[in-house]
């Protein structure tokens, strides 16, 4: 493994964990908000952030046409 792909790996990671963190504290405020508009905003804001993630994965792991 280079080091590129060593340091690739690492701030996938870290972009991983940070995209987490921040689908928590959406769901997490939802819960605090009375605005049934702002909660769907926030539902969906954590949604599109899943599906960065799972796109993350899929690069790291190779295992879609597209990062081949």
């Amino acid at each position: 493994m280079t080091s590129n792909s060593i340091e690739s790996r690492q701030h996938i990671a870290k972009m991983q964990d940070r995209l987490e963190q921040t689908v928590d504290h959406l769901r997490h405020d939802i819960e605090k908000i009375d605005e049934p508009q702002l909660k769907a905003m926030f539902e969906t804001t954590a949604e599109v952030l899943i599906g960065l993630n799972s796109a993350f994965k899929h690069y790291e792991q190779k295992n879609e046409a597209a990062w081949n």
